[in-house]
């Protein structure tokens, strides 16, 4: 016996952990069988965009499978490897979130026990090496397993696995317990294209008693389930649909550790394991709910059990996600993450009666049962606990405004009616409620929404963040007020909006930013053109107030986002789509959810996130600003800049190109600006004195007086005293828009496309934080790419299909290059050596075509000899082939004239033809070829010399006949 066994005999007195469980699998791989042990890659893909979580234990080593590895790197070296990877299957292709709590195994975090063979050993020995660990050292009973193996697929032309099935019986499995299956079932692939191969699951019977459940395997019974499928890599689809063998095998396996401790701790439910058990008594002990009883259905008399599931599966994948680096948030993986914290905290306070701070509370006893096995939790498990409760504050009180807003509605609903679009898009824009959400709170009252009319709001605001001309219009006459209106607001006495509270941000303690409440009074409102003292309900207007704390689109900053509600109401929230400046007024673009008149009391709210995205965007472009000058030249002046959430626009003059070194030096001097983390001073100055700053950088626009100035490092009164020469090594500038307050907030930039739009003025574009560093792990991905097909493209290779195929390759990662958001610095590097490669087996298959066409002619001229006509049927893998054949018939003989045609196994026929000169003009080749490509029911085409065309195998007999016809008749 190993002295590592875990699993006493079945009926022993103690079942192992899950902790020995996964400990015996990864020492199995490691000292049994000289698997290297490697630590699980977190759940944020790297390089991988198309991906949202890691979702399977492969996902790290796809570069092995798709053989776009660097020789020289550490993966490369792996032969064979063992580990436990954390996945997450939420959002995307693989997506369980909801189903989990309904069930009791479906998670949105699982752990993936796999063992892996990159080119070493295969079939054989990974069913021997499973069947020992499941046996000898689980010491599950062998009438409990039944394995499946591929069956075949004709239409495929491919087999069945018998070399697996007798792998199996070998290893003493009976017969009656070894199944064949499908494709869809015992066929893996990777994706559209790349690696496939067979595979066979190992499924285990809870129910046992020495039955036989054969016909239960693979039909969706709880009581026979999959616990391990073992994939052999051995084939690779094409982009045509074919399969061809793969150079090298391998093995992957995976194994769900959650199913398998259900199977050895003798549980019928993954919840009743010590994987969820701790977690589940720590979620009693914080609410109000009877104890966990893992009832489901009907049976689970208001949804309490599922509540439940539902907060022990979605606080571990907080957790997990958390340390990770994947933190609750507005798009892509973050918005997944929030989604399963919000509806996490929903069944936490609604069902289970808890109070709030119960998600937070449950992050020590995740940490206790996961800790062991990945030590980052433990690292982290305070900054878990600070963001899953600053994240469950944010919603529990958006939840309850919600919730009032809802039930006020549904009170002020027309009986049998849909519930109405503009509240339901008002809860998802402004308070972060899921659509499914929404929909779940009102199927709990018997009503649904006005999915119609939600959709065309959706679209509305897509068109309008696009900027499309259809989205501008409604806008342009609610906000853009004419010369009238503004006179009609001065004569009224309407004072000048004051916005000097969008500049109240502070730094907390824990380096967040806190934005200050702004309370202000509605003034007038302006619709289609006119001013309004008040506007109904389900109207779109523009709002002008005493004061504002919303950025107003100016200085190539977008506008910010909100709502705003009135005093002693907080049910009801008007959006805030826009907001824009017009003659000193502040202008907000609101949906007016119920009446809105002039003299109410308002209260702002901003969006944070986007605030925040857009200020650490524009004090970027304040970086990239100076970096350009330092590097390109004090000439080197703005033309034009636009700040979004979502990136950074920067126009500037140059002399020339900016090269592959410059953009590199430039995102350095950025990057060391951001490493200081130097204090970013603003200050409003007299327009006169700030002028006279030596080394201001100011585009040509009206500045306001007084002006505000923005220096980093540098504070204000230093950079105005007389003779400073302050502002000539650090970046200051004149500019209204809102800045983070130190630059170690902006964490990276990446330039990600550098172009010129007319000559002498250039144009980039950038991304910060997050997306920087995903920016730049894609574009180290795709380097490995090229540098694996450039060493296959230098050796020795003599098939032209195999040169085909790798110009192929060439060809679309040169269109993955140029339209993946990387650094520009690097797809300029990456498109050169492409475009070199390109050309390499561009001349390679040439070459190629070149020598088989040599020989070609050389077995027709022997064959045809001093024959004025050879009309004859050759085989050529293309066209241009079967073209230079007949080139170099003719070249060889030149008073020939040659038609040579080539079947396909398409069922195609190939046509080329070449005519003497000395035949010309009575002998035309265009009319040689469309006529025998008219007798194959094709088409042909060229000139009196040179033709080629195609037809149907069927007419390629009458073809022939009528090729010697036509030759005859005009010789």
């Amino acid at each position: 016996p190993w002295r590592w066994r875990c699993s006493p005999r079945r009926g022993g007195a103690a079942c192992p952990s899950a902790g020995q469980i996964r400990a015996a699998f990864l020492r199995f791989f490691e000292e049994r069988h000289g698997h290297r042990r490697l630590p699980s890659a977190p759940v944020r893909p790297r390089g991988d965009p198309r991906l949202l979580f890691v979702n399977a234990g492969m996902n790290q080593f796809k570069p092995i499978f798709l053989g776009t590895v660097h020789p020289r790197s550490e993966l490369a070296q792996h032969r064979r490897v063992v580990n436990s990877q954390k996945c997450v299957r939420a959002g995307g292709k693989h997506n369980d979130l909801e189903d989990v709590g309904r069930d009791t195994y479906h998670h949105t975090f699982f752990e993936m026990l796999g063992n892996w063979s990159f080119g070493d050993y295969f079939k054989e020995e990974a069913c021997s090496m499973a069947w020992e660990l499941l046996t000898e050292v689980y010491e599950i009973p062998r009438d409990r397993l039944y394995v499946t193996y591929f069956g075949g697929d004709p239409s495929l032309g491919l087999s069945a696995d018998e070399e697996c099935r007798d792998v199996w019986l070998r290893l003493g499995v009976p017969a009656s317990h070894v199944l064949p299956f499908s494709l869809k079932d015992n066929f893996w692939e990777m994706g559209d294209t790349g690696p496939c191969g067979p595979c066979t699951e190992i499924h285990y019977d809870h129910v046992g008693g020495g039955r036989n459940a054969a016909a239960l395997v693979n039909q969706g019974s709880p009581d026979v389930v999959e616990i391990w499928n073992l994939v052999f890599m051995q084939y690779s689809r094409e982009v045509e649909g074919n399969l061809l063998p793969l150079p090298q095998h391998h093995v992957d396996t995976g194994m769900g550790l959650e199913r398998l401790v259900t199977v050895l701790q003798n549980k019928r439910s993954n919840y009743d394991t010590d994987l969820f058990t701790p977690i589940l008594d720590a979620i009693h002990k914080g609410c109000r709910a009877p104890r966990y009883q893992g009832l489901v259905g009907d049976a689970d008399v208001g949804h309490v059990n599922m509540a439940y599931r539902v907060v022990a599966d979605h606080v571990r994948t907080l957790c997990v996600c958390i340390t990770d680096g994947i933190y609750p948030g507005f798009s892509g993986a973050e918005l997944v993450l929030r989604r399963i914290l919000r509806r996490a905290v929903r069944f936490c306070s609604e069902v289970l009666q808890a109070p709030p701070g119960l998600l937070g509370s449950l992050v020590p006893t995740v940490v206790e049962v996961l800790g062991d096995a990945y030590p980052e939790l433990t690292r982290n498990a305070n900054q878990i606990q600070d963001i899953i409760n600053e994240n469950e504050a944010v919603f529990l009180s958006s939840l309850e405004r919600g919730r009032r807003i809802i039930e006020r509605t549904v009170q002020q609903m027309e009986p049998s009616t849909n519930f109405p679009a503009e509240v339901a898009w008002s809860l998802y824009g402004n308070l972060g409620f899921p659509l499914d959400l929404i929909d779940l709170m009102l199927e709990e009252k018997g009503i649904s929404l006005d999915s119609a009319a939600f959709n065309e709001l959706a679209l509305e605001d897509a068109k309008r963040k696009a900027g499309g001309p259809e989205a501008g219009q409604p806008g342009n006459t609610n906000t853009q007020m004419d010369v009238h209106a503004l006179a009609q607001l001065r004569s009224s006495s309407v004072p000048a909006t004051d916005d000097s509270p969008k500049y109240a941000y502070t730094l907390g303690q824990h380096g967040q930013y806190e934005f200050s409440p702004c309370q202000a009074t509605v003034l007038m409102l302006y619709r289609d053109q006119s001013l309004q003292k008040e506007v109904g309900a389900g109207q779109r207007c523009g709002v002008i107030l005493d004061r504002t704390n919303f950025y107003a689109e100016q200085g190539g900053q977008d506008s910010d986002q909100g709502y705003m509600i009135r005093l002693g109401q907080q049910d009801v929230l008007f959006p805030v789509e826009s907001v824009h400046l017009c003659g000193g007024y502040v202008i907000h673009e609101v949906t007016a959810v119920e009446t809105l008149r002039a003299g109410d009391q308002v209260q702002l709210f901003v969006d944070e996130a986007q605030r925040l995205a857009c200020m650490t965007n524009h004090t970027a472009t304040h970086l990239l600003n100076f970096a350009l000058r330092r590097v390109l030249g004090d000439s080197t002046e703005q033309r034009g800049s636009h700040v979004t959430a979502e990136r950074l626009r920067f126009d500037f003059d140059t002399k020339g190109h900016v090269t592959v070194e410059q953009l590199q030096q430039v995102e350095q001097v950025v990057q060391d600006l951001i490493k200081k983390n130097e204090v970013v001073h603003m200050a409003e100055v007299p327009l006169t004195l700030a002028r006279r700053v030596q080394g201001l950088r100011a585009v040509d626009e009206g500045y306001p007086d007084p002006v505000r100035i923005v220096s980093l490092g540098v504070p204000v009164e230093n950079v105005l005293t007389c003779d400073s020469e302050a502002a000539m090594q650090t970046s200051v500038e004149l500019c209204c828009g809102t800045h983070l307050l130190q630059t170690g907030s902006v964490e990276d930039l990446a330039i990600i496309s550098e172009r010129q739009l007319v000559k002498g003025i250039s144009r980039v574009i950038a991304v910060t934080g997050g997306q920087a560093k995903e920016a730049r792990e894609v574009g180290q991905c795709l380097a490995m790419e090229v540098d694996s097909v450039s060493l296959r493209m230098k050796q020795r290779i003599t098939s032209i299909p195999e040169m085909q195929n790798l110009s192929k390759e060439v060809g679309q990662l040169t269109k993955v290059v140029a339209s993946t958001a990387m650094p520009q610095w690097q797809r300029r590097e990456l498109q050169t050596i492409l475009k070199a490669l390109q050309r390499t087996a561009n001349t390679a298959i040439k070459k190629l075509e070149l020598q088989q066409a040599e020989k070609k002619a050389q077995i027709l001229l022997a064959k045809h000899c001093n024959q004025p006509v050879i009309i004859d049927t050759v085989p050529a893998d293309s066209l241009s082939i079967l073209m230079k054949v007949v080139n170099q018939l003719c070249d060889k003989s030149p008073g020939t004239s040659v038609l040579l045609l080539s079947p396909q196994a398409s069922g195609e026929v190939l046509c080329a033809c070449q005519v003497s000169k000395n035949c010309l003009p009575t002998f035309s080749a265009a009319d040689w070829a469309v006529a025998v490509c008219t007798q194959m029911e094709g088409k042909a085409g060229g000139s009196p010399i040179v033709a080629k065309g195609s037809g149907n195998a069927k007419g390629m007999q009458g073809a022939l006949t009528t090729a010697l016809e036509f030759a005859q008749s005009k010789l």
